[in-house]
């Protein structure tokens, strides 16, 4: 069986391709990411990934069903009790989750509230779901005049809190972030990310800066990338990964600002000579375009990854494999702004293969962590099926 020396796995974040059986269980039924943003963009142009086999798994309006796929293709479906970013996340790497963690869909208790206020020393206003873009525009002008932190939420099991740079500085905000994520670790609250949100301009004209950063519970068990890390292997985190695991399996960490930035970093990391998993995350199709609705600029930015591709391609080795999926839907075009509870494509390619296998409908996200587990030969995940024999 072939081992490859180097794992590139990208998760475009978000990228569902059909409603999962139980959809209509998450409120859910008919959502269609990929189809629904094809539609919307009279077909998509995604002439590499369509060599990968995208159409093979079914067809999406504008992407050509090629005769002979480099890939092999397949999708998946989320065994988890879930439809959020870490759920999906921890998947990938071999957990399953049955509880889901919690999230505010009218807001944080009151008594938490009133905690956060009385530990930071600053008032709170806005706690209730929101788009990070709306809430600014509703709540930035009270907060530059104030110092009041603006705490938010979404669909997602996360606590948010929004401030100007020049208002609070990073540091502070850093520490409030730090407060919140101990107030929320317990079972009371079960939070899973707390996000500092800084942002920077004038009243009419805020702008979120890159000084994000993510406070996440730590996985519940051990993942595949603790299994690589202490047997020896790199493991490389790019963009929001090493928060989603709260560092946890990281051996490096890529910080990134954009789709185009992850897949810059991306190339970084294939210039290095490793053995091990370089793993990144593409967030924009989530936070910019899905949570927003915005088919159109999904739709392009789709394209602009597309485009990408032959770079990475180019700079694929022999024994290197390739790796293309996603952590769940967001389709722009469902009621509401939250998540789609999805199956996910799943694309896998690497240089010397020689022939294109379907790698069917598997049952967890999991599989991706037991096929590089068993490509590594180390501890086998309690959860997934390889695939390794079908590449």
């Amino acid at each position: 069986m072939k081992q490859f020396k180097r794992i590139f796995l990208i998760v475009m974040d978000s990228v569902g391709i059909g409603a999962a059986p139980d959809a209509r269980e998450f409120n859910d039924e008919g959502a269609d990411t990929l189809g629904h943003i094809a539609e919307k963009m009279d077909g998509l142009h995604m002439p590499n990934i369509a060599k990968l086999g995208l159409s093979q798994i079914r067809e999406i309006k504008g992407i050509e069903k090629v005769a002979q796929p480099l890939g092999h293709y397949g999708k998946m479906q989320e065994a988890s009790n879930g439809k959020d970013t870490m759920t999906g996340h921890w998947e990938l790497m071999g957990l399953h989750i049955e509880q889901p963690l919690q999230t505010f869909p009218d807001g944080f208790p009151p008594e938490l509230i009133e905690t956060l206020e009385n530990q930071t020393g600053r008032k709170i206003i806005g706690n209730k779901p929101a788009s990070g873009t709306g809430i600014l525009d509703e709540l930035g002008e009270h907060h530059y005049h104030t110092g009041d932190l603006i705490v938010y939420t979404s669909a997602d099991s996360v606590l948010q809190i929004a401030a100007h740079e020049e208002i609070v500085p990073l540091e502070e905000l850093y520490h409030i972030c730090e407060i919140a994520r101990d107030l929320t670790l317990d079972e009371k609250y079960r939070v899973g990310r707390v996000i500092a949100r800084p942002f920077t301009g004038q009243p009419g004209a805020w702008e979120r800066t890159s000084n994000r950063h993510d406070y996440a519970l730590k996985p519940f068990g051990r993942t595949v990338m603790n299994e690589l890390k202490d047997e020896g292997y790199s493991s490389i985190a790019i963009g929001k990964i090493s928060d989603i695991y709260d560092g946890e399996g990281v051996t490096k960490t890529l910080r990134t600002k954009s789709n185009m930035d992850g897949m810059d970093k991306l190339l970084q990391s294939m210039d290095e000579q490793f053995t091990g998993l370089s793993f990144v995350n593409l967030v924009d199709f989530d936070a910019i375009f899905g949570h927003r609705r915005d088919p159109i600029g999904y739709g392009k930015a789709l394209e602009e990854f597309d485009a990408r591709l032959p770079e990475v391609f180019e700079k694929m080795q022999e024994d290197d494999l390739l790796m293309i999926t996603a952590d769940h839907g967001n389709d722009p075009i469902h009621h509401g702004t939250d998540h789609t509870r999805e199956y996910v494509p799943l694309l896998v390619y690497s240089p010397n293969q020689t022939e294109s296998n379907d790698l069917g409908v598997r049952q967890t996200f999991a599989d991706i962590g037991a096929t590089i587990a068993e490509n590594f030969q180390i501890k086998m995940p309690f959860y997934g099926k390889s695939f390794l024999d079908k590449l």
